[in-house]
């Protein structure tokens, strides 16, 4: 009996050794066989950033062997970059990378004490300049920040409600629209980013879904309209249209 045992366990033993041999060559034929070598990424979800940006960031090069690209590292060091809110990195055989990404955008400007910040809808600043450039978004006016740097998130609740309106409004909207001010504490007037600027009674930040979508009706119509208007006001149940005179 005791000689049955020992051969049953060198039978095992002896398969247990051809299955790790088996493992590693199967393993060295992925890693190392030319054929799985990285020759592209599949960016999807960028406007922004671009496939340069993200392999500098990634720490990612063309040519490296597939199956030894970490992608979860790779992940990581994406999601640490400011501009990426949300992330995912996937292997697809046999030589793409693809790289899924939410970018945090820009909704708006605001003035601070030693220039201009850009703010996500989130509060986050994303970029700090001296001097206002152009840029397709907004600008807030009738407040202002102070002692915020790239990175850090505005605190104000007021600035952060009208960041909360402003992600309601689709893309194009809000590239229509060139201020948002804050008249009173708790009232806002927009200005259309045409020619001859048209005000935009929001009032108080209430009833914002609703504000949101009249907001956008108003503007993609605006240039059909063959009437000047000197402002709108979506304070009532039914808009109020004032045409200049």
């Amino acid at each position: 009996m005791a000689v049955i045992r020992r051969r049953r366990n060198f039978g095992r033993f002896f398969r247990g050794i051809v299955f790790l041999i088996v493992s590693a060559a199967v393993l060295g034929f992925f890693v190392y066989v030319p054929i799985f070598t990285l020759k592209e990424i599949r960016l999807d979800g960028a406007k922004y950033l671009t496939q340069e940006d993200i392999m500098k960031i990634g720490d990612i090069y063309i040519g490296e062997q597939l199956f030894r690209l970490e992608t979860d590292v790779v992940q990581s060091r994406l999601s640490k970059d400011l501009r990426i809110e949300e992330v995912s990195v996937r292997r697809h055989l046999p030589h793409t990378l693809e790289v899924k990404i939410k970018e945090r955008l820009p909704i708006a400007t605001i003035q601070c004490d030693y220039g201009y910040l850009d703010l996500d809808h989130g509060g986050i600043v994303l970029d700090s300049y001296k001097s206002l450039k152009s840029m397709p978004i907004p600008m807030i006016t009738g407040v202002a920040v102070r002692d915020l740097y790239i990175g850090d998130t505005v605190d104000d609740e007021l600035i952060k409600n009208i960041l909360a309106f402003l992600q309601m409004l689709n893309e194009e909207t809000r590239n229509r629209l060139s201020e948002i001010s804050v008249v009173e504490q708790n009232y806002i007037v927009m200005y259309s980013a045409t020619d001859r600027p048209v005000q935009i009674r929001i009032g108080k930040l209430e009833r914002l879904e609703e504000k949101a979508r009249l907001t956008e009706d108003f503007l993609s119509n605006l240039e059909k309209n063959p009437h000047d208007i000197e402002y709108v006001d979506f304070n009532y149940t039914a808009p109020f249209i004032k045409l200049a005179e």
